[in-house]
């Protein structure tokens, strides 16, 4: 063998014993040793040529212990050639499994292939690689087993569009392990989690809208109780929801924009939400809601109260909400949602007669600090 850079590593006595050794185990052991040289060296293009053609003469050998050294030894390795690991993923799983997890040099349509004629275990393989493009997931979701199906979909580094979601639905709609999958993935279009309320319960179904953003509507049947499976804080689902303005239309046309819907919102730190929700309310655009709410001077935030029709009892508890809002914006403690929950809910207590009792008790649930019935009991 002429390769210079790998003369420290390899003896002749290793290409011989590829070739012509003894037993099978000698032969592997050769090949294991022959194949981290090539990977770890680093070589010319002539160099290269000769580490090729040593490695077809093992991808050919008789012996799967050869050919299993061979796709152990350079599995995660980009010298291994695209085609001599394409005829390893048609061997036989010992040797073909590692190449199909790990090996970085298949193309998109590679695993394609694979996926439409492998057997279970090979799909399997593909849908447990590191990561894996739209491409492949379309392909898993139509060809591949459901176990395939529920391992890719578990894989968070797993590309998913939305016709690969559907299709997935559509052929195990009925098996539960893929729903579950699909149910914790990070996250989900819209019109996929629709279809999934529909088919899930139990803990899924809670996961499913306590963790994705729901179709308005749906969000809103929750919330009013339509369904008796669970309900849904609305104000939270407000909160994951990209088309909040949408969503708090969908609020209004259903009649569930309410003051107090609107002041839990406030004190649960969802700010975006009240400023939606009073523009909806007042009729104008969220940005110049946004100014009259934020106004540094004491008549901004009245101006919006009058113009959302809030009652008037509820400003001194927004005033001072929203001013405990703007102190941990400016200490840029915005995100401790912990800490501005308990923030508001001390303010709160002080406030406590502008607030209906069962908007309090819904506050000193909802956020959940120490010494909860001792603020009960201060509340009266």
């Amino acid at each position: 063998m002429s390769i210079v850079t790998m003369r420290a590593n390899l003896t002749d006595t290793d290409i011989r014993t590829l070739i012509k050794g003894p037993t099978e185990d000698d032969r592997a052991q050769a090949a294991h040793k022959i194949c981290r040289a090539i990977d770890e060296a680093p070589l010319t293009a002539e160099e290269r040529a000769h580490a090729e053609a040593i490695m077809a003469i093992m991808a050919q050998d008789a012996a799967e212990l050869v050919r299993r050294s061979l796709a152990v030894a350079l599995k995660n390795s980009p010298k291994l050639p695209r085609d001599i690991a394409n005829k390893l993923a048609r061997d036989i799983d010992s040797v073909a499994l590692p190449v199909i997890l790990n090996s970085p040099v298949f193309t998109d349509g590679d695993l394609v292939q694979i996926l439409r004629a492998a057997p279970p275990a090979r799909q399997i393989a593909v849908a447990s690689r590191e990561t894996l493009s739209v491409q492949v997931t379309g392909a898993i979701a139509s060809y591949a087993v459901p176990e395939a199906v529920e391992r890719a979909l578990a894989n968070d580094n797993a590309a998913f569009d939305e016709t690969g979601l559907d299709t997935a639905l559509d052929r195990f709609a009925g098996v539960s392990a893929v729903t579950s999958a699909m149910v914790h993935r990070g996250a989900l279009p819209v019109t996929v989690v629709e279809k999934l309320v529909t088919m899930v319960s139990g803990e899924l179904f809670d996961h499913l809208v306590n963790h994705h953003e729901l179709p308005p509507q749906i969000a809103i049947d929750l919330a009013m109780g339509s369904r008796e499976r669970a309900t849904i804080d609305i104000v939270e689902q407000a909160g994951k929801q990209r088309d909040l303005n949408r969503f708090v239309q969908q609020l209004n046309l259903n009649g569930r924009l309410t003051p107090s819907l609107i002041m839990r919102g406030l004190c649960l730190g969802h700010m975006e939400f009240v400023e939606h929700a009073m523009a909806e309310l007042a009729g104008i655009p969220h940005q110049r809601m946004w100014l009259l709410i934020h106004d540094g001077g004491q008549m901004g935030l009245k101006a919006a109260f009058d113009r959302a029709g809030l009652p008037p009892r509820l400003l001194p508890s927004f005033r001072a909400a929203i001013d405990i809002y703007h102190g941990l914006e400016r200490e840029g403690g915005i995100q401790d949602r912990v800490m501005f929950r308990k923030r508001m809910l001390e303010r709160t207590l002080t406030l406590f007669q502008s607030i209906p009792k069962d908007d309090l008790d819904y506050l000193l649930d909802k956020l959940d600090v120490s010494g909860i019935q001792g603020a009960r009991a201060a509340a009266g």
